[in-house]
């Protein structure tokens, strides 16, 4: 039973099999629904597909879901669409007789309508892969209809082309497709186009709103491919830019005339006075119509090469709204033979095309057939020389050799495929035939080709199957006869370096409203130089208020920021500009100077009065008195303190920094020597056991050695200063921000205030001796002067270190003058303005000893050593009980003879 049922089941798959084999030998490969026709098509050894929007306006009937649906309907004849795909027509006829360029193979074409539509554009597809035959052979064989196809005008289009025809690896070759998008290899494999993506013209825009200051405007989209991935690539670069989108609204074809309304209004009721643009044709031509209803003028627009260079648009009455236009587009260029071509058309060619028939009716307005409506029908003598439009204009001819050169390129890549062993050409691939030739061979080659035109132009496509991206700034302006041009007023190269692509030429440039005066579009005024632009919270970054910078800081016109000058410089009146900081120091030319110098002189001439004065009367007990040597020694040191204070004023250099420290240092070291031998000289004089001791203690020349010895040690002390460490002039930039304190560094502080602390030293050590001898017998007062001077002096210098240590600027150099002429004046009047009133005021001559004695406690008295020695030799022999009594006596007979 087994066995049986296995046979059994052999039998039955056998008569399936045969069953089947018997209904596939009856079987033919049918297409489903009604085949696709094209308008123009001509035979050829190789076939290359067009889709162009010849009509661009399309109608669905209603479907009743009862009867098979009722074919689409395209309408509104579009007359650059059909001069795009007789360039196309052209263009295959000139490679056709040419003999260089596929010789011996003739291609042909089949034109199909997209209607501006993603759906007639796709069943244009399906017609060239299928062909106009309903029934096919026997066996569907993959053998393709069409190599290549050229088209279509709109990105949307183009997207659903290629869903189709990317199955069957069919390359696409687009004129006007320029949606980024499609630059995209994975996605679009079998994609090229002969016109620039629309991400550079997109950057071009942002750069060009940007070069004219327009950082506030509006933006209107097409609502699909091309309009949206445009506006998003121009809404990214404007940003980059500093450009802010008050707006950003879309239109379609399809929305209901509400919505167009609504975006009109939108437009109308903005602050921004610059309009983008980035339409297709279609869109572009409903939102100006609404503009008119709406009478809406005086706006710049900026406009993408959709519409920006579109014939039509300009002959109607939207040249009143769109004069002044900005946009760029492709350069044009010129096709050899292509307006006679153009011309040769007639319905008489072909009678019964539709397309052409179609095409001479919207041209002349007239009927080729008796029409009920009363149209006038054509004469026969109509004539396409006397007629100017978009079909006829070859003057602007830029997409149209977008077409002229994407079927040039497929002709050059078909060429490099069928060349096989010919004469003088390398041979990198195996032989193909034209009968074996398949659409993906011609892929391969298309991203290889590479030629000129004969217009020179050079055409080859990147890795992305893009063009160089190269564009004319172009502006609307009428001429003499009132007519709207297309001016090329710049130009844009990505291929450049960034900031040399975008280029202007220097032409006049016609403005919005006509006017010759460019129009403002921010959202704030700019900020003049010396404010910084603040934004507002909760706006864009566009609008914003001016705030002044800060002191220091310069900003030009709409700076985002304060620029901080540099250390030595400041910032102007205005904040515009840095200038160099005001040196300050303490010059001879200010009102500060003049007096100090003035005091300083001064003092010196006081003191070399005071020196004539005691040269004068040297002879006199009192000069003589005094201590003549270290009188004149004192007097010489004290005039040049006075005018070692000069150096302290002037513009500080590296010798007047060494030079007014240790002339400071060691002037004043020598003043205070003196000072200390004359008060030593006093106290041993007055204090001495035995008179006999007086005389070594008090002698001249003891008295030199020590005033040299103090005054050496201080000028060693000056020379490892200025060896280890010295002064140098000094920028202060810290303490000042507005200015630089030209000052002297003192190099080692340890050096200044060593010179400093050791004349400090000599001075307390004066004071203190002084103060010990201020109780002398019979009312000598020199001590108690020299007590009081040293008094002033320490005070003047206790009181000058907090205020040198504090005071800013040239004030610290003021100060420091201001304490040498205080310590030297208070010197000077202490010790020798009393003696002087004596010898000036006083007659000697008359003056007895009662009525010179009220004044003998202002003298300074110096014991005369010559005369000591002969008294003390009188008196060596007398007795040692005596000795106390003859140095009384000895001090006595002293005064009396000083007061002789």
């Amino acid at each position: 039973k087994l066995m049986f049922d296995c046979l059994y089941v052999m039998l039955l798959f056998v008569l399936l099999v045969g069953a089947f084999g018997a209904e596939e030998d009856t079987a033919l490969c049918e297409i489903l629904g009604s085949p696709e026709f094209p308008l123009l098509s001509k035979e050829g050894d190789i076939t290359i597909g067009g889709v162009f929007s010849i009509n661009s306006q399309i109608s669905s009937p209603p479907l009743t879901f009862t009867d098979a649906p009722e074919p689409l309907k395209c309408s509104r004849y579009h007359f650059r669409e059909f001069h795009f795909a007789q360039t196309m027509m052209f263009a295959i006829e000139e490679i056709n007789n040419s003999s260089s360029l596929l010789p011996n193979i003739s291609i042909g074409y089949q034109i199909f309508d997209g209607c501006d539509s993603n759906l007639p554009s796709t069943r244009a597809v399906m017609g060239l892969i299928n062909g106009p035959e309903r029934t096919l052979e026997k066996t569907c064989s993959s053998h393709l209809s069409v190599h290549a196809i050229v088209g279509a005008s709109e990105s949307s289009s183009a997207i659903a082309m290629l869903q189709i025809s990317g199955i069957f690896q069919i390359p696409v070759i687009s004129h006007f497709a320029t949606c980024a998008c499609l630059s995209n290899k994975k996605e679009y494999p079998y994609f090229f186009r002969t016109i620039p993506s629309d991400y550079h013209q997109s950057r071009a825009l942002a750069k060009l709103v940007k070069h004219f200051g327009w950082t506030w405007v509006g933006a209107v989209r097409s609502d699909n491919d091309y309009g949206n991935n445009g506006m998003a690539t121009f809404i990214t670069a404007a940003s980059q830019e500093g450009v802010c989108i008050e707006y950003s609204e879309a239109i379609s074809r399809t929305d209901p005339s509400e919505q167009v309304t609504r975006v009109v209004r939108v437009i109308q009721s903005g602050s921004a006075r610059v309009l983008v643009a980035f339409l297709a044709q279609g869109e572009m031509e409903i939102l100006l119509e609404e503009a008119l209803k709406q009478n809406l003028t005086g706006l710049q627009w900026v406009g993408s090469e959709s519409w920006i260079t579109a014939g039509h648009l300009a002959t109607k009455g939207y040249s009143r709204i769109l004069t002044g236009s900005l946009g760029f587009t492709l350069r044009k260029s010129k096709i050899t033979g292509l307006r006679e071509f153009l011309l040769q058309v007639n319905p008489s060619q072909d009678p019964d095309n539709n397309l052409l028939r179609e095409f001479w009716e919207a041209t002349f307005g007239c009927s080729l057939q008796s029409s009920p409506h009363g149209q006038t029908q054509c004469s026969g003598t109509e004539r396409l020389q006397d007629i100017k439009n978009p079909f006829t204009d070859v003057s602007e001819l830029r997409i149209s050799n977008n077409v002229y050169k994407a079927v040039y390129a497929v002709a050059y890549a078909m060429h490099n495929m069928l060349k096989c062993g010919q004469s003088g050409e390398a041979v990198n691939h195996p032989c193909i035939w034209k009968d074996a030739l398949e659409s993906k061979q011609v892929v391969k080659h298309l991203r290889d080709v590479n030629f000129t035109l004969q217009s020179g132009e050079r055409v080859y496509f990147d890795e992305n199957g893009d063009p160089t991206a190269t564009y004319e700034l172009v502006n609307w302006q009428r001429n003499q006869a009132g007519d709207i041009v297309f001016v090329a007023i710049g130009s844009y190269d990505a291929s450049l370096p960034n900031g040399k692509q975008f280029t202007m030429i220097g032409i006049n440039t016609t403005w919005a409203a006509e006017s010759l005066e460019r129009p403002q579009s921010v959202c704030s005024e700019s900020c003049l130089p010396g404010f910084r632009q603040a934004v507002i919270k909760g706006k864009p970054i566009c609008c914003f208020s001016c705030i002044a910078c800060a002191a220091g800081e310069i900003s030009n016109f709409n700076s985002a920021e304060c620029s901080r000058c540099q250390l030595e410089y400041w910032s102007n009146e205005d904040h515009s500009q840095c200038v160099p900081k005001v040196i300050e120091f303490l010059s001879y030319g200010e009102t500060m100077g003049v007096l100090l110098t003035a005091f300083s002189l001064f003092g010196a001439s006081l003191t070399l009065v005071v020196s004539c004065v005691f040269f004068w009367f040297r002879h006199t007990p009192l000069v003589k008195a005094s201590n003549f040597e270290l009188s004149f020694l004192l007097l010489f040191s004290l005039t040049l303190c006075f005018l070692c204070s000069l150096t302290f004023i002037g513009r500080p250099s590296e010798w007047s920094c060494m030079l007014r420290h240790t002339a400071f240092g060691i002037t004043f070291a020598l003043c205070m020597s003196c000072i200390l031998a004359k008060t030593i000289a006093v106290v041993i004089a007055f204090k001495a056991k035995r008179p006999a001791n007086t005389v070594p203690q008090c002698s001249a020349p003891l008295q030199r050695t020590s005033v040299l010895s103090c005054t050496l040690l201080q000028v060693l002390v000056c020379l490892l200063w200025l060896t280890l460490a010295p002064p140098f002039p000094y920028k202060n930039t810290a303490h000042a921000t507005e200015r630089i304190i030209l000052e002297c560094d003192l190099g080692s502080p340890i050096g200044f205030w060593a010179v400093l602390g050791y004349i400090g030293l000599l001075a307390v050590l004066c004071f203190i001796l002084a103060f010990l001898a201020r109780k002398l017998p019979d009312n000598f007062n020199e001590a108690k002067f020299i007590t009081f001077s040293m008094l002033i002096f320490c005070a003047v210098w206790v009181t000058f270190i907090p205020a040198y240590v504090s005071s800013p600027g040239k004030f610290t150099v003021a100060v420091e003058i201001f304490a040498i002429l205080a310590s030297s004046f208070g010197l000077l009047f202490c010790i020798f303005a009393p003696k002087c009133y004596i010898l000036l005021f006083l007659k000697r001559e008359t003056s007895t000893l009662e009525e010179f004695s009220p004044f003998i406690r202002t003298q300074s008295v110096s014991v005369q050593l010559s005369k000591s020695t002969q008294e003390q030799s009188s008196v060596k022999g007398k007795k040692r009980k005596h000795g106390n009594l003859q140095f009384k006596y000895y001090k006595i007979c002293c005064l009396f003879m000083f007061q002789v």
